[in-house]
């Protein structure tokens, strides 16, 4: 049976009892209704779940005893997501869809196209919206793993980013309409990570193409279409999931 994830860190241990309050016991009491003897899985975000039972509810938390847990190994290889800032009515939808797909982190991009702009405060509040955006998709998908999502990076920042990557021995991949060579032409199921840059809705610029390739990013074709930048990176961690061995597994039951 599937079940409904919740969040809850340090977890206790097999045998042990713990109570869910807080936001997510508020939720898992009140607005889905969660009753005694009901299973249900937490997660400490970091890979670790448990399998509970609940043996009492309250209005805004519940009391369970721990049946087990197990921890989930991280899908390989890790996928990142440079993302550039998209329009604001689609910036956290943009971090939704990743998550929902598996990425692993993501890095807000003030780039030279963005329409958004994060300056000073605004920095700070969107990434906090993205966090929060990323945990509930997480959830939504009964992820054991909430990716971590960066401080806001300015193009010297991505530049080293990428730079380190490639010389672990990854692969970073800037989506672009125009790229000579397809995305499944790259030889990710042997790489150890892999970064996906997203540019936003007006395209990367040629400085940012000529400056992610010159840092060893290889520009690549994902389709036949041209996708909005809240979806293109989804589509290719889709496409990883195929290509790789990241979507061997199942969701969490209990």
């Amino acid at each position: 049976m599937a079940a409904t994830v919740y969040f809850l860190d340090p977890l206790p241990s097999p045998g042990e009892s713990g109570v869910l309050d807080g936001a997510e016991g508020r939720h898992a009491a009140t607005v889905r209704r969660t009753t005694v003897g009901e299973r249900l899985v937490l997660s400490d975000g970091r890979g670790s779940l448990a399998a509970v039972e609940v043996t009492g509810v309250e209005k805004a938390r519940l009391a369970f005893s721990v049946l087990s847990v197990t921890t989930a190994e991280p899908p390989r290889p890790t996928v990142t997501v440079i993302q550039a800032l998209p329009k604001s009515e689609r910036s956290e939808l943009a971090v939704e869809t990743a998550t929902e797909a598996g990425a692993d982190a993501i890095v807000p991009w003030q780039s030279l196209r963005c329409v958004s702009r994060w300056d000073g405060p605004k920095a700070v509040k969107g990434v906090a919206k993205w966090r929060n955006a990323a945990t509930a998709a997480a959830k939504q998908a009964r992820r054991a793993f909430v990716p971590d999502v960066a401080d806001l990076h300015d193009t010297r920042m991505v530049r080293s980013l990428v730079e380190g990557v490639v010389a672990r021995g990854g692969i970073v991949v800037a989506l672009h309409e125009a790229a000579p060579g397809a995305f499944a032409d790259l030889p990710f199921r042997g790489a150890p990570e892999v970064v996906l840059v997203v540019g936003p809705e007006g395209g990367l610029d040629d400085a940012e193409i000529d400056m992610l390739v010159d840092a060893g990013a290889t520009p690549a074709l994902l389709g036949p279409t041209v996708l909005r930048t809240s979806t293109a990176a989804a589509v290719a961690l889709g496409a990883l999931g195929v290509l790789t061995d990241r979507w061997s597994g199942a969701p969490p039951s209990v």
